[in-house]
């Protein structure tokens, strides 16, 4: 009985079913006209995140209910499958060879630069610095400058009568490295995701040093994963309006890769931000690189298997802006993250990648 009372409190859930009823049968004669596109394309956009947030709640709860670095990571790999689910359904759509690549690429800006950024300037602001543990944040970095130059930098310098092998050979190693990296953060270097201090003081002000045995984690994941879905479903419709919108208005699809990842990250800036406003900068950085390290890992080896079996073509090669874009965050990054601190400096300078990355979408 209290399930089902808590359960009628999944406002997002029945706003987005009723929204994919509403918009389902009103869809042909919206598609017809450029305002009729915007409104679909805004109601749509606006309800997928109201419903990003759900994930975000349910996520929350399973990370409380399970502890570091659990909850940070079902929280990124639910963004992820919420990503490779948008991605795959636009794929199919706009048959685009670099909408993965632009996505992927957008995520990687959005993570690092935007959503670490903001949530150090807001965390520095409240409380000066802020620390973690410096383990992680060079676990994540060598990560992800190994995986982006193998899959996204790497193709370019090849001949290109072995990307398609190549490509192949990416889901091998990829599903390797990631089996590989889970072990390691959740088995033998566990406590380099953690910041004992943080989970100290966090007990001694909650009062509570024990398992959330009151939280359901059969409710929470239930509702975790279809959220996700429901996403899914107003992804594929989502996908027609935006490719109409940027059409109408001669707008580049990088923008609707960046709607993707934006769409995709929700979940996790919310949580972001949260966490540093509580002084929990370890949860921060789990959720950006984990999740930037994630949809390198996970959205790769994906989208080619997909666009094997599709027939579609993909280009996962980075332009030189990105590469330098890239190779700049994870540059800044190496310098800023090697002391177990962040500020507002910090922040802000990831921040203002972040507006440079917008900017680049224009020109």
């Amino acid at each position: 009985m209290n399930i089902l009372k808590q359960f009628s409190k999944e406002y997002s859930l029945f706003l987005a079913i009723l929204t994919f009823a509403g918009i389902s049968y009103f869809e042909h004669a919206l598609v017809e006209s450029t305002m009729g596109n915007l409104l679909g394309f805004g109601i749509l956009f606006v309800v997928i995140i109201y419903a990003a947030m759900s994930v975000a709640h349910h996520a929350e709860m399973l990370a409380e209910k399970f502890g570091e670095p659990y909850g940070t990571l079902i929280l990124t790999m639910s963004a992820v499958i919420v990503e490779i689910v948008i991605i795959v359904i636009m794929m199919m759509h706009a048959e685009n060879p670099n909408l993965a690549r632009d996505t992927i690429y957008s995520a990687i800006m959005l993570d690092i630069n935007g959503l670490l950024g903001l949530a150090a300037i807001i965390g520095g602001l409240k409380y000066g610095e802020q620390p973690y543990n410096v383990d992680s944040s060079n676990s994540y970095l060598s990560m992800l400058l190994t995986a982006i130059g193998i899959a996204m930098v790497l193709p370019e310098f090849l001949d290109p009568q072995y990307h398609q092998r190549f490509m192949f050979f990416n889901v091998v190693v990829f599903i390797l490295l990631y089996t590989i990296f889970t072990r390691v953060q959740l088995k033998s270097h566990k406590y380099f995701f953690e910041y004992r201090a943080e989970e100290k003081n966090a007990c001694i002000e909650s009062g509570e040093c024990h398992p959330h045995e009151e939280i359901n984690a059969w409710y929470h994941g239930f509702n975790l994963v279809i959220s996700i879905v429901i996403i899914g479903v107003l992804a594929e419709i989502l996908s027609i309006f935006m490719g109409n919108t940027l059409e109408t208005f001669g707008l580049p699809l990088a923008i609707g890769a960046v709607g993707v990842a934006v769409i995709s990250a929700a979940p996790e800036l919310i949580t972001a931000v949260r966490a540093a406003m509580d002084n929990r900068m370890q949860t921060v950085i789990n959720i950006a690189l984990g999740a930037s390290l994630a949809t390198v890992l996970l959205t790769i080896p994906a989208v080619i298997v997909v666009s094997y079996y599709l027939g579609l073509e993909l280009n996962l090669s980075l332009t030189p802006i990105q590469t330098m874009m890239i190779g700049l965050t994870l540059l800044v990054s190496m310098v800023n993250f090697n002391d177990g601190e962040t500020n507002v400096l910090e922040g802000f300078l990831h921040f203002i990648l972040f507006v440079v990355f917008v900017f680049l979408l224009f020109v």
